[in-house]
């Protein structure tokens, strides 16, 4: 009998290194029944494709741990711990994401300063919706895709640009991180625009995270729409829930707490 996978299942189980018990690698489990033997795809396949989603995903080794029940929503301690009022709506609305994909119809933006915990949760979605729902999800930091693409625009470039949008537009669900982190040149915008485009067109769910506000503290702050422009800006408003959030630093925040523990 001959597979026809679009993924090969290794040889081995996933978790302990070891030769599948069900398949002994094959990928296929035979069982039995009344009527006799019956071969039928093995249960290790569905854990092996998931982790190599997981993998193709492209999350950053700096994210790997982010999950969605690691999201600290929650300040101060002891007695004087309470909830985050701008961190728990969009954790709770991640998590409602996760569970109820695919009937969604809308993707999630992220906006607020450095360190509030944006990446966090967009990454957090994408690793739950791989491992646990076996979902092709892709990151990429909007910076790390620009430079991608420039670097194809080399005679010597194995890829093309073609290439790299396909699966930025085509995969079912998308990070792009930092939106609006790059130089304005029309170039930028029409990139983003394309990918922004297709994707809504297609209704694909789009997980968006950027530094810029709608309304930053600063009066002389460029704006969201500054960055990336009215049409796009309205864009993503039709395509996603919109949060931003206004809590502290928490990486500084950590940094603060582990000063004063070696202090102490």
């Amino acid at each position: 009998m001959k597979a026809n996978f679009p993924f090969r299942p290794e040889p081995v189980n996933l978790k302990h290194g070891k030769p599948c018990p069900y398949c002994g690698g094959s990928g296929w489990e035979t069982q039995s029944l009344e009527h006799g033997p019956q071969v039928k795809r093995c249960r290790c396949y569905g854990e092996q494709r998931r982790q190599r989603l997981y993998q193709e995903a492209r999350i950053p080794k700096k994210f790997s741990d982010c999950r969605l029940d690691n999201f600290e929503v929650y300040e101060g301690t002891g007695n004087n711990k309470k909830i985050n009022h701008d961190l728990s709506p969009p954790h709770e609305v991640a998590k409602k994401l996760v569970k109820k994909y695919p009937a969604v119809n809308k993707g999630l933006f992220f906006m607020g300063s450095r360190g509030v915990g944006k990446t966090h949760l967009a990454v957090a979605i994408i690793t739950e919706l791989t491992l646990n729902k076996g979902v092709p999800c892709l990151f990429y930091d909007f910076m790390d895709l620009l430079k991608e693409i420039r670097r194809t625009y080399d005679p010597n470039s194995p890829t093309s640009e073609f290439s790299i949008l396909e699966k930025v537009v085509t995969k079912e669900v998308l990070v792009l991180d930092d939106l609006g982190a790059w130089k304005i040149t029309d170039w930028t915008r029409d990139i983003v625009n394309y990918i922004i485009n297709k994707r809504y067109n297609e209704s694909l769910i789009t997980i968006i995270t950027s530094n810029w506000m709608d309304n930053p503290q600063g009066m002389d702050e460029e704006t969201l729409t500054d960055r990336i422009g009215v049409r796009l800006r309205s864009r993503l408003h039709e395509m996603c829930q919109e949060f931003e959030i206004k809590a502290k630093d928490y990486r500084m925040k950590k940094k603060k707490e582990t000063s004063f523990s070696k202090k102490r």
